[in-house]
């Protein structure tokens, strides 16, 4: 099943809803009209050029011109059973039937003198629904030319028309301001009407074939299924799926899981896009200032609608209980509360007492911030003001300052994780810290520049500031100090969004690029150019999505972080980078046109190889898993316990004909008994040879080389090894010199202090197998009494090394900061 979608002059078709297998091009003006047509489709553009395509060749098959001012098409139709044959209406009124095989007009019907918007089958064959640009339905007969019935409604043209196939004769059609009107056919009157099924006009429509379900579609960005099952023949929302009627104006993640972005519309509604799958998508409404009034008048007549939101803050703790998210209104004093989990506006209007009774003109709510435990509201207005409200009861919790906390409008505020501080910045120019709360002032900072807007990181304590001059400072809100200044951007900066761990800090700005700021080096890592200014942008609570909206755009954009999955070079870019031009994701894949660079930028790349030992006065440990070496001093206990009760008998396979001692009385013969007398213990004696290890440490007396047997005893398990120190010994084909090798090995190990935890295994099972042989040799002895004056220098060293660490974070546990 194909999906046809036209953008401009150029024509898609779609497989699985998310892949373009088609592409048709030929068009020269926008295409404004489509209708499938078997194995062809038909597009007809702006000027007047009708177009027949093979859908598996991509080829035109015919093209027809008309004239403007006699016939300008404006519906298409293939009336059911005509084979090979569609109709035309025209802006003039009538109506053409044309051959697409045989390229004739085959009868042209003279129409009503109105423009045609629409054309629908009925149920019946022959039988066709036209609408007018008047509002009349006209039912027509086209075998006989015959108008069979007529209806008018009084909301404008008609813009869909659609018939039920349940078994019920009603037929829908649709209208400019969003209403739907049921005819009945059989009493040829009005039914019953569906008002506000939409914000604005009916796009389309259509009956699920012999079921009760309406689909509409509108220009309000929403798809709604209606289900008839109710008295008097009007119908319900059963499912629906909408975005933003207006471009988004603020996005940010709801929660700790990144599967839910709130996003704020200039249609005024504030509404959640889930990234997992649309069915999690909810809206929770527009804000209205009585809500039962604006029930009753309807979307249209509603005069208590609250401007769009320009800010909200959103937290998760206690969202079950009470409202969870708070938000500022354009131009509007009383900031709304919203609850996500009954997806609706909340219960509390937040505005100071003194504005209870009437509003302001000039003082509007321009900042806010919600407490990580979700029980305080911080709001700050165009005065200077700054006020707590708590989130359950709505009630006011004071003020900070006499009278306003700053000379010049508030341009943001924070709370910090632990609601210990808060953060507010005028548009004076001044950052103040404040006690949350004793409401106590505790620290002002004078900034270059105005502020534009401030962002918090409650994790690592970073505050990002944008100022109007379009750079962007980092502050440390523990010291109170800037410790980073970015500049680059030649807009005003839009928005901005730290990454989970804090290294980064994205900005969008009105030049249309996105950057990325790297605050440990303090440099420029990433920066991109849009065609359109991102608005708003947030990044994902676990870091792989980043989220954004744009002018004049309706929807949401995630771009996926490349470093969780692939090589990336965060390397500072240079000062006089040129970013290019990125395509905004979408739902079909995309061949970028910077994919072949960005390899080459991959390949240039030099990976980082950490070394074997990044110094020499460090202990370094092997990388090797601890069943490798924590017990080998324990292997005889492991196999003692892991050893069987009884060894396993092999059960004896019984003859296909038991024989049985010839007599009268059939008897089976006796088991015979196995005298099995012969040793099962091969004595080796010549034949034993020795194992690449003996070799290799043969050869180190000579070399003084002990990598290649070092490299050997790491890669053997624990019980080859045991075996191999075993035979080190003279009883077990070794020799002293080999053992005394092997105590060399020991010692190198040690002077280089790597592989330190093998050395002390290594040396323990050594120990342990040949202390007897050891305390006998002279020579064995002066190297083990020499490994143990290492031994003890090594430890003696640690231990002062960790006796320091242990003392440095006692004091810091204990100290008062």
């Amino acid at each position: 099943m194909l999906i046809f979608a036209s953008y401009d002059n150029i024509l898609h078709a779609f497989a699985r809803n998310k892949e373009v297998v088609h592409i048709y091009e030929g068009h020269k003006a926008r295409i404004h009209l489509l209708q499938p047509f078997g194995d062809h489709v038909i597009s007809v553009d702006v000027d007047n050029v009708l177009i027949v395509w093979d859908i598996q060749s991509e080829e035109e098959y015919l093209q027809v011109d008309f004239d403007k001012a006699t016939f300008a098409v404006s519906a298409v139709l293939h009336p059911s059973t005509y084979l090979n044959k569609i109709l035309l209406g025209s802006e003039q009124g009538s109506l053409q039937l044309w051959n697409i095989r045989s390229n004739k007009l085959l009868y042209s019907f003279p129409g009503w003198h109105l423009a045609v918007t629409t054309l629908e089958q009925a149920p019946a064959v022959d039988v066709v629904a036209v609408g007018l640009v008047s509002g009349h339905i006209i039912v027509h007969n086209i075998k006989f030319d015959e108008t069979l019935m007529k209806f008018q409604q009084d909301w404008g043209p008609i813009t869909a028309i659609s018939f039920r196939t349940d078994g019920h004769p009603v037929m829908a059609a649709g209208s400019p301001i969003g209403h739907i009107a049921l005819w009945d056919l059989e009493e040829k009157k009005l039914m019953c009407q569906m008002q506000d099924a939409h914000s604005t006009a009916i796009a389309g429509m259509s009956f699920v074939p012999g079921e009760p379900l309406l689909i509409t579609n509108g220009a309000d960005n929403a798809i709604r299924v209606w289900i008839f099952d109710g008295p008097g023949g009007t119908g319900r929302v059963l499912r629906s799926r909408m975005g933003h009627s207006a471009p988004p104006t603020k996005i940010r993640y709801h929660g700790q899981n990144g599967e839910q972005i709130l996003s704020a519309g200039q249609d005024g509604t504030l509404q959640s896009f889930s990234t997992v799958h649309e069915k999690f998508n909810k809206s929770l409404g527009r804000g209205s200032i009585n809500k039962k009034k604006s029930k009753k008048k309807g979307l249209k007549l509603d005069t208590m609608a609250l401007p769009p939101i320009t800010v909200f803050a959103s937290e998760v703790a206690h969202q079950s209980d009470w409202d969870s998210i708070v938000a500022c209104h354009q131009g509007y004093i009383t900031c709304t509360t919203w609850n996500y989990q009954k997806t609706s506006m909340g219960a509390h209007k937040l505005r100071p007492e003194e504005f209870s009774k009437h509003k302001p003109i000039d003082i509007y709510a321009t900042a806010v911030d919600i407490t990580s435990c979700g029980n305080f509201a911080v709001i700050g207005l165009s005065t200077g003001r700054v006020d707590v409200y708590n989130m359950q009861s709505g009630i006011h919790r004071g003020c900070y300052g006499k009278e306003r906390a700053h000379e010049g409008a508030i341009r943001g505020v924070a709370v910090d994780g632990l609601n210990q501080l808060i953060i507010t910045a005028g548009s004076e120019g001044l950052i103040k810290f404040w006690k949350f709360k004793t409401k106590d002032l505790v620290y002002t900072t004078e900034l270059s520049s105005s502020p534009n807007g401030i962002l918090l990181h409650r994790d690592s304590g970073i505050l990002g500031i944008a100022f109007d001059d379009f750079s962007i400072s980092v502050l440390d809100i523990e010291t109170r100090k800037i410790v980073r200044t970015f500049s680059g951007h030649h807009g005003r900066i839009n928005d901005m969004s730290f990454s989970p761990d804090g290294r980064w800090l994205i900005t969008s700005s009105m030049d249309c690029t996105i950057k990325t700021w790297d605050l440990p080096s303090g440099c420029l890592i990433d920066c991109f150019l849009v065609d359109s200014a991102a608005v708003s942008l947030a990044m994902s609570p676990t870091g792989d999505f980043l989220a954004s909206t744009h002018v004049d755009d309706l929807g949401i954009y995630l771009w996926s972080n490349r470093s969780l999955y692939s090589l990336v070079s965060l390397r500072p870019l240079p000062a006089d980078y040129e970013p290019s031009m990125v395509t905004r994701p979408s739902t079909c894949p995309v061949q970028d046109v910077d994919v072949a660079g960005d390899e080459e930028t991959c390949d240039e790349m030099v990976e980082y190889v950490s070394p074997e030992q990044l110094g020499e006065q460090l202990v370094t440990l092997s990388s090797l898993p601890e069943s490798r070496w924590k017990n080998l001093l324990s292997l005889d206990v492991i196999k003692k316990k892991n050893k069987p009760r009884e060894p396993p008998k092999v059960p004896k396979s019984a003859p296909f004909f038991i024989p049985t001692v010839p007599g009268l009385i059939p008897r089976y013969i006796a088991p015979e008994e196995e005298n099995d007398t012969q040793s099962k213990v091969v004595n080796l004696g010549v034949l034993a040879q020795k194992s690449d290890f003996y070799i290799h440490l043969e050869e180190a007396l000579s070399t003084n080389e002990y990598t290649a047997p070092l490299n050997l005893l790491k890669s053997l398990g624990p019980s080859n090894i045991e075996i191999e120190l075993r035979g080190l010994a003279p009883e077990g084909g070794g020799s002293m010199e080999v053992m005394l090798s092997f105590l060399r090995m020991i010692g190198m190990m040690l002077n280089k202090k790597y592989n330190f935890e093998l050395a002390q295994a290594y040396l323990a099972l050594f120990l342990k197998l040949h202390l007897k042989i050891l305390s006998s040799e002279p020579n064995l002895l002066e190297e083990v009494s020499r490994l143990s004056t290492q031994l003890e220098e090594t430890w003696i060293y640690l231990q002062t090394l960790f006796n320091q660490s242990l003392c440095v974070l006692t004091y810091m546990k204990s100290a008062l900061l």
